[in-house]
């Protein structure tokens, strides 16, 4: 078939506009949403939510146990499933390194804490002030650092709201290597992290 001069501007066109479109932006797809509302990830951790049992599993395949704090309709979560988790290197790093259970701000399943103790998600995010969504909480990856204590008391480190993908994958690598531990202040842990990265020739784009 032979194209009119008009129909090959269009193509040439379109064709144009397709190659101009940053990758991120094509991979960002609109997330799937469990039957909570809840944007989620298929690799997500599917568990009785007995959260001494998930950390002895993540323990097991020498991670640590995550828990995505989230809430049906919140625009930040959904934002941190398109962009953050349609990222290749950040989701490989998570996988990696660490095992992701969701709960529900507002949900009403039955959580058993780290000290038996049995409540709804609603009542677990009460007792660790757990007050907007996204927020991420980070356990110690020793299962016996975590008997007997409440998931208040047990938490290293929380991330709490929406960040950008690379504070968002430098809270992961903060607490995966251990750093939380040598420096407190996540704001100079992560400067010398991206400098350390630029020195060896990455390119850091930090928004």
């Amino acid at each position: 078939m032979t194209l009119t001069r008009r129909q090959s501007l269009k193509l040439s066109a379109a064709a144009a506009l397709s190659a101009a479109v940053p990758s991120e932006l094509v991979r960002a797809a609109e997330p799937q949403v469990n039957d909570d509302g809840l944007h989620t990830q298929p690799w997500f951790l599917n568990s009785f939510l007995d959260l001494r049992e998930d950390a002895a599993e993540a323990k097991a395949a020498g991670k640590s146990l995550v828990i995505f704090w989230e809430q049906n309709g919140c625009p930040y979560c959904r934002e941190m499933h398109r962009v953050n988790l349609a990222k290749p290197d950040i989701v490989d790093y998570i996988q990696q390194n660490f095992v992701v259970l969701q709960l529900n701000l507002y949900g009403a399943r039955a959580v058993t804490d780290f000290d038996g103790t049995e409540m709804e998600e609603r009542q677990l995010a009460r007792q660790m002030k757990v007050n907007f969504t996204p927020s991420i909480s980070f356990f110690p990856a020793d299962p016996e650092a975590l008997d007997g204590k409440s998931a208040a008391d047990a938490e290293a480190w929380r991330l709490a709201g929406y960040w950008k993908p690379f504070h968002f994958m430098g809270t992961f690598v903060y607490v995966g290597t251990g750093g939380y531990k040598d420096e407190p202040n996540f704001q100079k842990w992560l400067t010398d992290w991206r400098e350390k990265r630029k020195a060896a020739g990455e390119k850091i784009d930090i928004w």
